[in-house]
């Protein structure tokens, strides 16, 4: 009884660690592929409205947390 309780644990402490690298991949994965899309440079608008400057950029850089 005591061989199949090891048995048991060791089962279950493998599945968590798979299941944490497996979340720990799918995480660092995500981060990748949100960088690539989000560093596409913008096109510039035509007309007199808002535009991002660097100035407005410092300004952005500023206030994040």
């Amino acid at each position: 009884m005591a061989d199949q309780t090891k048995i048991a644990r060791r089962t279950f402490f493998a599945g968590l660690g798979l299941a944490a690298a497996a979340g720990i991949a799918a995480k660092i994965s995500s981060k990748t592929a949100i960088t690539e899309v989000t560093e596409a440079a913008p096109s510039e608008p035509k007309g007199d409205g808002y535009r991002l400057t660097e100035h407005v950029k410092k300004y952005y850089r500023t206030t994040t947390i």
